[in-house]
């Protein structure tokens, strides 16, 4: 059986760093020790000398806009541009049009990228006010989990009826992931813009429009329903640090029934960027101050925030150029995220064992995703390696989204993703795209 043999890595697995070699043979990872000899004359040969060998990035939100905004980006252009950023897994969000809430349509999406996706893939069930019993006909083994939206985003797939959200966190078995921003007091402080500055509302209300309060309240609330009803709750993209204080690190991932998500973007932006970036870094929930990012960051480190994912979201660069009120809110990220956070490592905020748990390790957990997330003989090949000394900077030129731009152009990147395997295939090869891999449909040992 042909195959892949990488030498000399850095291997990063289970908070250790080990310099040693891999054997690939088809899908998964045949053998990892010290000094391992080829012995089939087809088995390819990297010399990985320096670098870093990690578990491919599980994302656990992405929006890739297929069904329906297909201007934006679709499941072919956003997975093959994710495995050149190191992403080899990624759960998709149900706000496309038309949108996933029923079971019919969820799987048109699984079977749109068994047909396209360069890498693995789950989706998210979008829950809704009026859709219980479609709900409950899920099966948590096949499926990801549940998106519940409890502030209006892209797709405004809002829920707002206390009795029906009381209903499916004490009748569904399935992970329940939630949007947290309270809609009332958006709805407060937006009018409160409005009358200040009229339709020219400067991007920098945008915190202090979706505020902190905004965030804490809606966020709270799903927490203590969750500790009522017994649901499995995780709070997606955490954006203040008054949030960081609703969860606890006293348990182990696999034993904590109520979890938290931080995205790249609210650990690397603060308010003060809206003066040079723009519209550019308007996402739900906003980036906000200097202060909730440190928070964010002490509460990643001390395991009170369990995962990094990056909320991927593309607009065109058209749509992002509208005024405050009109432009949409979110930006690419798959391509640059394990990179950006690498260049955190090199800036002293977290160390590579810590990342790799963060990207990789904690989505496999938290998700109870079978053979992948770590480096593991058995495990599906699904493998990144990284330079950390090939500094390199973002532009136009080098950026493979669709929508053609990146919140971190003109950003210098210390360390830079040599080669991306999915499922043992290597296609991402120094810049350039190898063979399409058989990306699959991840399961659950549930």
């Amino acid at each position: 059986m042909s195959g892949y043999l990488i030498k000399n890595a850095n291997i990063v697995n289970e908070g250790k760093i080990v310099t040693g070699d891999l054997l690939i043979e088809g899908d998964c990872i045949a053998q990892i020790g010290q000094s391992i000899s080829v012995k089939n004359s087809t088995t390819q040969v990297i010399d990985a000398d320096g670098h870093y060998l990690i578990p491919g990035m599980i994302d656990d939100q992405v929006h890739f806009r297929e069904p329906g905004l297909t201007h934006k980006a679709t499941i072919a252009t956003e997975s093959k541009t994710a495995v050149a950023g190191g992403i080899t897994t990624f759960i998709e969000m149900p706000n496309t049009v038309p949108q996933a809430t029923t079971i019919d349509l969820l799987e048109d999406k699984f079977a749109i990228a068994a047909k396209d996706s360069w890498a693995n893939y789950s989706f998210m069930f979008g829950g809704t006010n009026d859709n219980l019993e479609e709900i409950l006909k899920v099966d948590p083994k096949k499926v990801a989990g549940l998106k519940i939206f409890l502030g209006s985003s892209t797709g405004n797939m809002l829920v707002d009826d206390p009795k029906t959200l009381e209903g499916i966190f004490s009748k569904t078995n399935l992970l329940i992931s939630v949007h947290c921003e309270d809609e009332a007091t958006i709805k407060k402080n937006l009018a409160k813009a409005k009358e200040e500055f009229g339709d020219d509302i400067p991007i920098d209300q945008h915190p202090i429009i979706r505020s902190e309060e905004a965030c804490y309240i809606s966020s709270s609330k799903a927490i203590a329903l969750a500790k009522k009803t017994g649901a499995r709750l995780h709070v997606f993209h955490l954006s203040t640090g008054k949030e960081t204080a609703l969860f606890s690190n006293k348990k182990k991932l696999k034993d904590k029934k109520i979890t938290a998500e931080v995205c790249v973007h609210h650990l690397w932006f603060t308010d003060k960027d809206y003066a040079t970036k723009g519209t550019k870094i308007k996402w739900n929930p906003a980036v906000k101050t200097e202060e909730d990012r440190e928070q964010l960051w002490k509460a990643l480190l001390d395991d009170r925030i369990d995962v990094i994912a990056t909320d991927h979201a593309p607009h065109t660069l058209e749509e992002k150029s509208n005024g405050y009120l009109t432009a949409p809110s979110g930006g690419p990220l798959v391509q640059h995220a394990v990179e950006a956070l690498f260049e955190m490592h090199h800036r002293g905020r977290i160390s590579v064992e810590k990342l790799v748990e963060k990207m990789s390790h904690n989505p496999a957990i938290l998700f109870e995703i079978k053979d992948r997330g770590y480096i593991k003989e058995g495990y599906k090949a699904d493998l990144v390696l990284i330079n950390p000394n090939a500094p390199w900077t973002v532009n136009k030129d080098n950026i493979d989204y669709k929508c053609g731009w990146s919140p971190f152009e003109g950003a210098t990147f210390r360390s830079r993703i040599t080669h991306t395997f999915v499922n043992g295939t290597l296609c991402y090869d120094n810049g350039k795209y190898g063979a399409k891999p058989k990306a699959e449909r991840i399961t659950f040992n549930r």
